[in-house]
């Protein structure tokens, strides 16, 4: 009788906000990531993303990260190190700090956001002149 009348969706509702630690926070992550999940926390990265999981949803949508809170809405998919990225895309099954075969060796570097777009972009320059001379009009004396 409860699910015929919505009042499974209402208990459900009620988990999220919990989940989110209250209204507040759960309308400032519907504004930041566009919808409200409820999951288990697999894992965070070292760089404060954190990942979740939740089979009840469809595959391709049960596992999502949440990106750490000083980027703000400056988010973007490439600040996702590449191990969290096999798990979220099912490379894999084991998170990172489950997998004992993931190779860690001293000459790897670590992961590094694309910067395009930002004050950090990588601008090359050239050093041979250029084959076509632009036009500079005429100044007048």
């Amino acid at each position: 009788m409860a699910k015929l009348l919505g009042l499974d969706k209402i208990g459900k509702l009620f988990q999220i906000i919990k989940h989110n630690k209250g209204i507040i926070n759960s309308v400032k992550t519907l504004f930041r990531t566009d919808e409200l999940k409820i999951g288990v926390l697999i894992g965070e990265d070292k760089y404060g993303n954190k990942y979740y999981e939740n089979n009840a949803y469809f595959v391709g949508r049960n596992r999502w990260v949440i990106y750490a809170e000083h980027v703000g809405l400056n988010y973007d998919a490439s600040q996702v190190p590449p191990e969290w990225y096999g798990w979220l895309h099912y490379k894999t099954d084991l998170p990172p700090h489950h997998d004992p075969s993931r190779p860690k060796y001293e000459w790897m570097l670590d992961h590094e956001q694309n910067f395009s777009g930002t004050s950090k972009a990588y601008m090359p320059y050239t050093t041979t002149s250029p084959k076509i001379i632009p036009w500079k009009p005429p100044t007048s004396k």
